[in-house]
């Protein structure tokens, strides 16, 4: 069975920064392509973020400069790192996996069930 599990979320000063993480089981992670996606009220859910199996990166223009996208395969894990963080950054950040593609993030199947970021001004 497949589980993606996001932690790290919180409530943060504009400027500040915070680190999420999404620990995955069921699967070979190793493998696999992972994103991080986010939605805030009212608005459609964006990919953020993107990383390969050989980890070649992808980030959407807000947040290049700003953001690190990483993964630690002897943990399973994958961690979003997030700096400077802006108001127009809150939302709920939600980790996923591409099964349906070897190595590369193009069309993700699953997804954890988010972590609310808040960035106060």
């Amino acid at each position: 069975q497949v589980r993606l599990l996001e932690s790290g979320g919180g409530s943060v000063q504009a400027g500040g920064s915070l680190k999420l993480s999404c620990a995955a089981s069921g699967y070979i992670f190793s493998s696999r392509g992972m994103g991080w996606y986010r939605q805030a009220p009212g608005k459609e859910r964006e990919l953020v973020s993107s990383i390969s199996s050989g980890s070649s990166t992808s980030y959407v223009d807000s947040v290049k400069g700003r953001f690190t996208i990483s993964r630690d395969n002897s943990k399973n894990t994958l961690y979003l790192q997030m700096n400077s963080l802006k108001t127009e950054d809150t939302a709920v950040y939600t980790c996923a996996a591409d099964l349906r593609n070897w190595g590369v993030f193009l069309n993700p199947n699953y997804w954890g069930r988010g972590t609310q970021v808040t960035v106060s001004s």
